[in-house]
């Protein structure tokens, strides 16, 4: 429901958009229409979602689902870290969490709640902060923790769910479930989730840090990963799934294709795995790109790399 009173007009460089306060009788968030989503994502490329939905809290989404359709195309968002949106944008609506599913509590035994929200580095500190350790990994995750479950994301040699015990998921019915880890499938950068359901947060089960070396590792790990990826530059983080026994960037770098680019969109020199917008790339530069470093790939070395990265939306 939409209150025709609040609405207001904004324009924008190469847009205009029309943000809606949603009835303050029914929910509490705010809707927006035509959103660009080059705003919300890493590459920082990606056409307007129809509607584009911040809640603003757990009860409030719970609501804001249980209204729509069942044939309302609904995509769930984080900080856009994972994600490719094609230029002609997302049809249906964009349900964004990141800041929104804010939990971040210590419990017994050293048990962490967090919402689905929170970005993995904050989670990453706050654990190491507060006497805990096994989660240090996650500094290097440039994600949310519900973009996180979804995919088994992954850094430094472990995953995400190496350390979950429960989660919390919400159906398009605004029903939140409590689930248990052994409810799910799990295996390299996938977990059996169902459709119509995503995750809004997690209990991760970490330990004791002895030796209160958390926060050192941490800082090996920031150095580590500015050494060898191209920090500060727009990009999705790694682009390719690993092959078994083997690295995507080894395999890239062996056909040649470090510095490759197509339009604006470039294979980065420091680390071939990554794929970077220098300014002005579209979308489809991006996608075309993916598209020529799996060919090649596959025709010098016979694999067929597959990607981590997802590809939704309209091509223009």
């Amino acid at each position: 429901m939409i209150d025709s009173e609040k609405t207001i007009y904004e324009t924008g460089v190469n847009h205009f958009e029309m943000v809606m306060h949603v009835d303050s009788k029914c929910l509490r968030g705010v809707m927006k229409q035509h959103e660009p989503m080059a705003r919300h994502t890493s590459w920082r490329v990606g056409g307007p979602a129809d509607k584009y939905y911040q809640a603003a809290d757990l009860d409030d989404l719970a609501v804001f689902l249980a209204m729509q359709s069942e044939d309302e195309p609904i995509t769930w968002l984080g900080l856009g870290s994972n994600l490719l949106v094609r230029d002609k944008g997302i049809r249906g609506t964009v349900v964004a969490h990141a800041g929104v599913l804010d939990e971040l509590s210590l419990g017994q035994a050293h048990r962490l709640r967090v919402g689905a929200g929170v970005s993995c580095a904050k989670v990453a500190r706050f654990a190491a902060m507060s006497g805990c350790s096994g989660a240090e990994f996650l500094i290097g995750i440039p994600g949310t923790v519900g973009g996180a479950l979804a995919m088994n994301a992954g850094a430094f040699g472990a995953e995400m769910w190496d350390i979950v015990e429960s989660v919390e998921t919400i159906n398009r019915r605004g029903e939140v479930l409590h689930r248990a880890r052994t409810e799910f499938r799990i295996a390299y950068r996938t977990v059996s989730l169902a459709q119509g359901e995503w995750f809004v947060a997690a209990d991760l089960q970490l330990q004791i840090d002895h030796k209160q070396s958390a926060q050192k590792q941490m800082r090996d790990l920031l150095a580590t990963r500015a050494e060898t990826q191209p920090m500060g530059e727009a990009s999705c983080g790694s682009v390719f799934r690993n092959p078994e026994a083997d690295h995507a960037a080894r395999l890239i770098e062996a056909c040649g294709l470090k510095g490759l680019c197509i339009g604006n969109a470039c294979v980065s020199e420091k680390h071939a795995n990554f794929i970077i917008n220098r300014g002005g790339a579209s979308a489809d530069d991006i996608e075309r790109l993916i598209l020529h470093v799996q060919q090649v790939v596959k025709q010098r070395c016979g694999i067929a790399l597959q990607t981590e990265v997802r590809i939704i939306g309209e091509r223009c």
